[in-house]
């Protein structure tokens, strides 16, 4: 109770009024695959060896830079030396990092198909570089004592705990070289990890998987068991990554309890040509915690497509994630844009909503 002093008619009376709870907020923002193919390498480089991503990320800068905790899959590796190369071996200049730490990214996600691609060495180089420019960062390790001291990630922000895990399906047939660690999908290790999350005691746990089939439009049987396999184990959310393009975001119940399963945010930025690759979405989430509870609840939620434009210019072309949402201001915020381009970006956004519903599109503002 709080004692509150007020002055009625020339006398001073107390008055005990419950305590409102207060409720706090969290916001989350997560993203879909940031490729590097070797046409985006090219462009980024500005003079011989001297590398520059961040116009890359102006569109959706304001939306990454607005949450609580933005978070991505990196899914190139970091090597620090050339050879710079695309696909089937992603090795991307460390500038890429700097430019996602520009964009308001906090959180960055290692474990995929293409981890290994510069070897042992790329693991250790990608981890260091994405601390030094002040990321958190999980899925791939430098060690098991890293592996044992840093995971489950756990990320405390304003007055919330939660806890982050991140897994994939494969590396590419590539082995992880000892002594650096890839988090594989092996539901006798996640077993152990998220008992290990539970015990923790977050306000949310979090997993973020490398899955699914490659530019299928709705998630398969094994994502589905998968989701549930991390469900029955405590996991809060489960965010998607993988097939390059977006799958269903859904409502999915276990046992009573229902847990957001996005199962593929599709790509965020790249080159890939194939139909449905050139966007992806962002979900945006609201956890809500109420004062003394022991776990955060989902509060609004929805997706934000984003559409991936190749600006034909010069010697290069540039490369730009940008929110469909914006397609009818790009005269104004980029003139050179295309109408065609516009109508592309507009054709992608009206599909996208028609197989995953208006009313999950976030509109809060």
């Amino acid at each position: 109770m709080v004692i509150k002093t007020i002055t009625l008619f020339g006398i001073v009376c107390c008055l005990n009024l419950p305590v409102i709870a207060q409720n706090d907020t969290l916001r989350l923002i997560f993203t879909g695959d940031i490729m590097g193919h070797t046409p985006q390498i090219k462009s980024a480089e500005k003079a011989k060896g001297v590398y520059d991503y961040k116009s890359c990320f102006q569109f959706v800068k304001p939306q990454l830079s607005a949450a609580d905790l933005a978070i991505g899959n990196l899914e190139v590796t970091l090597p620090g030396k050339p050879p710079y190369t695309g696909y089937p071996m992603f090795r991307s200049p460390n500038a890429l990092s700097a430019a996602l730490k520009d964009a308001g990214f906090d959180v960055l996600v290692t474990a995929n198909n293409h981890s290994n691609d510069s070897r042992g060495a790329g693991v250790t180089n990608t981890i260091e570089t994405l601390r030094t420019e002040g990321f958190w960062q999980t899925g791939t390790f430098k060690n098991q004592k890293e592996r044992d001291v840093f995971y489950p990630l756990m990320l405390y922000k304003d007055n919330f705990k939660l806890a982050l895990l991140n897994y994939t399906y494969g590396t590419n047939g590539i082995p992880t070289e000892v002594p650096t660690i890839v988090n594989l999908l092996d539901t006798v290790q996640m077993a152990i990890d998220f008992a290990e999350a539970r015990a923790r005691k977050p306000h949310f746990i979090i997993a973020v998987v490398h899955w699914g089939l490659e530019y299928q439009l709705t998630e398969n049987a094994d994502q589905r068991a998968m989701a549930r396999f991390m469900m029955r184990n405590g996991v809060d959310m489960i965010i998607g990554m993988h097939p390059h393009v977006v799958q269903p975001v859904k409502m999915e119940n276990y046992r009573g309890k229902e847990v957001l399963v996005a199962y593929s945010l599709g790509n965020y930025i790249s080159n890939q040509q194939q139909p449905n690759t050139d966007g992806g979405i962002m979900v945006e989430t609201e956890l809500i915690l109420k004062k003394g509870a022991a776990k955060a609840v989902l509060g609004n939620y929805g997706y934000i497509p984003v559409w991936r434009y190749i600006h034909k210019e010069g010697a290069q072309p540039s490369y730009f994630v940008i929110p469909t949402a914006l397609a009818d201001q790009m005269n104004e915020l980029f003139p050179a844009m295309p109408q065609t381009a516009v109508a592309k970006m507009e054709a992608f956004a009206t599909a996208l909503r028609k197989r995953l519903g208006p009313t999950m599109e976030w509109t809060k503002k």
